[in-house]
């Protein structure tokens, strides 16, 4: 099943409870309240990555991570996400599938001007749907997203009606190392010699711990050049959700 450019979650057959996202080598990005806005901090940086044991790469992401950190909220949540840019170039952010007031699309130079190396720009919106959605940069995008720049944002229902005991989140991507080098060629549209859940190969991928008898949803996103059927070997699992919703 083709899940590019989207994003799909199913459900492992394996008692029902709510679950916090789990981004395995990753994390979800912390936040506070001023008011009734829940405000999120997402930095634009490069930062190094350990693809596997001693393979490590030079890449671009948020908060020290590629992909970067995942974005939890609730549906009705006012949120405020401060981007600021740490990069040599300049960013925008996107927020994939998400409905919002235009100037927050983060298109550079259609919605907002791009943040400069240095600058900070302030996203804000209220979340009117739920799901699994993904962020990612809108500038100079072939070689920001090829370098790394994309996470996900994950928008839990007012009314948790299908719960779940674990609820995990990978996202696919492809990278093109040269042999011997250490920063990946982001210009390659085709020839990709490294394939990552997480920003990690095996075995340095974290595996997906669950207990017998638990009921388990996994989303995938994928911004990669490809698509990428995906299976769960010796499972029976059930697609529920297609393109975020």
């Amino acid at each position: 099943m083709s899940i590019y450019p989207w994003i799909f979650s199913f459900l492992l057959f394996s008692t029902f409870s709510h679950a916090k996202v789990i981004t395995p080598n990753g994390e979800s990005l912390p936040w506070s309240m001023e008011g009734n806005i829940k405000v999120f901090h997402l930095i634009a940086e490069p930062i190094d990555i350990e693809f596997a044991p001693g393979l490590k790469v030079h890449c671009w992401g948020y908060n020290g991570h590629s992909p970067g950190p995942t974005i939890e909220a609730t549906e009705g949540d006012r949120v405020r996400i401060v981007v600021t840019n740490h990069l040599p170039e300049e960013t925008t952010v996107h927020w994939h599938g998400i409905l919002l007031p235009n100037s927050m699309d983060g298109v550079s130079g259609l919605n907002q001007p791009a943040i400069k190396p240095g600058d900070s720009f302030s996203y804000e919106f209220t979340l009117k749907q739920h799901g699994t959605y993904m962020y990612h940069s809108h500038f100079d995008e072939m070689v920001q997203i090829g370098m790394g720049m994309m996470g996900f944002i994950i928008i839990h229902p007012k009314e948790n009606t299908y719960p779940v005991d674990r609820d995990f989140a990978l996202m696919l991507h492809e990278w093109f190392i040269p042999p011997g080098a250490s920063v990946p060629n982001p210009l390659v549209m085709t020839d990709f010699n490294y394939f990552t859940f997480n920003g990690r190969v095996y075995p340095g991928s974290e595996p997906l711990v669950v207990k017998k008898g638990e009921r388990v949803r996994i989303r995938l996103g994928n911004l990669s050049m490809d698509t990428h059927p995906i299976h769960l070997h010796g499972y029976a699992f059930t697609v529920t959700a297609l393109g975020g919703w």
